[in-house]
């Protein structure tokens, strides 16, 4: 985890945030805490896409089914606002390494971990298309 900058904000929704998870092309990946004390991880959007004029209609029906997605691998969504002014979608808060920490740490992967990795994916994407998800690869 990063520290927050001087440019990130410290709550988002009722979250308030303590530092950058990470980053993409999409948002910021920010850990925050809720009122009660529980981990989240809060993606906030980049405003560039938030002023897209239909970004809003498919970001709110992708935490909608985002939000039916159970399972084992994957972390659950909690909450979400697609009508900030910086749209937002809080999910439960998995602390571990990165794939490249743990490589870099450890090495390549040994048979058993990356058939595990592998088992985990596939019922990770088993569970996205149970929750009405259509993944194209």
């Amino acid at each position: 985890m990063q520290p927050l900058t001087a440019a990130d904000p410290h709550q988002v929704g009722p979250y308030l945030l303590e530092g950058r998870l990470g980053g993409g092309g999409m948002g910021q990946v920010y850990l925050g805490r809720s009122r009660g004390g529980r981990r989240v991880a809060v993606k906030v959007i980049h405003p560039q896409f938030a002023a897209e004029p239909d970004f809003r209609g498919r970001f709110r029906r992708e935490v909608e089914l985002a939000m039916k997605v159970g399972g084992f691998w994957t972390a659950a969504l909690v909450d979400s606002d697609p009508e900030a002014a910086e749209p937002w979608v809080a999910s439960e808060y998995v602390p571990g390494p990165t794939l490249r920490q743990r490589i870099v740490a450890d090495g390549p992967l040994g048979l058993g971990p990356l058939r595990e990795l592998a088992v985990g994916l596939a019922e990770a994407v088993a569970a996205v298309h149970r929750g009405g998800w259509c993944i194209g690869i």
